[in-house]
């Protein structure tokens, strides 16, 4: 959302806390918590002090869990293992990078295992699954209204660039359970548990992605076929409209925001003239030199080293910042746009430039039935993903998918 932070005047601690500030709405985290962790750290603080203090409130937070659940109060237990695991993952993000930091393996464990134990102790079924793919595996989760055998709408829902399962479960789950909606959820390569252990990075043709979990959704209880949703949030924008394009299985598709072809978005922050930006990728990398010397060099801009060097160059397996933005050219949805035939709804929310080709993908897909939903800073939806307003996008989301799946059933 624009205007004055919400939790630290240091860019960084301001996005990073917000991971956590966005699943306050439905207990994954608590304000206080939050920005108290925020404060210890400090303006000026470092990323040894961002991980030192999230991780003393996630150790303190796991105490009063396992001491809940020893004497029997599993909500209060359920909880705060909810709380703890956030913590947990949000005490990472600045330790990104490749060699992986042995704290940041640490950490991302007790995450799935603060995950694993609040579960166990909810009200409806989360089942880790290991959905096949590529003579391996990927590692989701069901999860379920009830084991009753009724056959249920279900969400297969894609990640982001730099998102968990347990991100997903806090933030999607929730609201798709108390609406009647079962869901499926994976980490992909690139993705969670897929970057921080089997070493994988993201690509570009995720409908190699998607037709393998689809196939894997359909032969588990409870899923009705006939009502199979794919959703994606933050890069998730384009990786599900990207598998939809393939995909003839599901009932809708929804994208949060909606995105077009990543080159658009690298080619204008390139240090090139109009020519170079035109034949971007195909340029000499030493124009890229100044640009590494920035993220790499002795005096680094933390925040532009973490978003290309540590998150980028890692996600996507890249040697340098030129390859990493020679690589995010990859992904496009231009060519495949029409081939959307689906009901699709995507969202597009002010101050947020992920989601600034929402438009123009709107206008490309070939379903006739599609929308657009704009949220606004006046209504307090504004910047990546409504992290400020979750309850009205699930809102707003939801009522449209009740009714477009309604729509269908007719």
């Amino acid at each position: 959302m624009a205007g004055r932070p919400y939790l630290s005047e240091n860019p960084m601690w301001e996005m990073f806390g917000m991971r956590a500030f966005a699943l306050v709405p439905y207990g994954s985290a608590d304000i206080g918590e939050v920005s108290s962790t925020v404060a210890r750290v400090g303006v000026d603080g470092t990323a040894d002090d961002w991980y030192r203090e999230w991780t003393a409130t996630a150790v303190r937070l796991a105490g009063i869990a396992a001491e809940a659940e020893d004497r029997g109060h599993a909500v209060s237990a359920r909880e705060a293992w909810f709380r703890a695991a956030t913590y947990y993952a949000v005490s990472y993000f600045p330790l990104y990078g490749a060699p992986v930091d042995p704290r940041l393996v640490e950490a991302f464990d007790a995450m799935s295992g603060a995950m694993a134990r609040g579960v166990a102790l909810c009200d409806h079924p989360v089942t880790p699954i290991d959905i096949p793919f590529e003579g391996g595996s990927l590692p989701g989760l069901h999860v379920r209204c009830a084991d009753d055998g009724v056959a249920r709408p279900t969400i297969v829902h894609t990640n982001g660039y730099d998102s968990t399962l347990w991100e997903m479960y806090a933030a999607h789950a929730p609201a798709a359970v108390a609406r009647g909606y079962d869901m499926v959820l994976f980490d992909g390569p690139g993705q969670g548990h897929e970057l921080v252990h089997s070493g994988t990075h993201l690509r570009p043709d995720w409908e190699t992605v998607v037709r393998p979990v689809i196939d894997h959704a359909l032969t588990l209880d409870g899923v009705d076929v006939d009502r199979v949703v794919l959703a994606g949030w933050s890069f998730g924008g384009y990786l599900a409209p990207r598998a939809a394009a393939f995909e003839d299985r599901i009932a809708a598709l929804v994208a949060d925001p909606g995105q077009w072809d990543l080159r658009d978005g690298v080619v204008g922050m390139l240090p090139l003239d109009d020519a170079g930006k035109a034949a971007f990728p195909d340029v000499d990398p030493a124009l890229f030199d100044p640009l590494e010397a920035m993220v790499s060099g002795p005096s680094p801009d933390p925040f532009l080293r973490w978003q290309l060097v540590q998150r980028g160059q890692w996600v996507n397996g890249a040697d340098s910042v030129y390859a990493y933005l020679a690589d995010m050219c990859r992904y496009e949805l231009s060519s495949v746009a029409s081939q959307i035939t689906c009901p699709t709804w995507l969202s597009a929310a002010e101050g947020d430039p992920t989601g600034a080709g929402a438009t123009t993908l709107l206008a490309a897909i070939g379903s006739e039935r599609k929308e657009l939903a704009h949220f606004t800073d006046a209504e307090g939806t504004g910047g990546h993903c409504e992290a400020t307003a979750r309850r009205l996008f699930h809102q707003r989301m939801y009522d449209w998918l009740d009714e477009t799946l309604a729509d269908t059933d007719r």
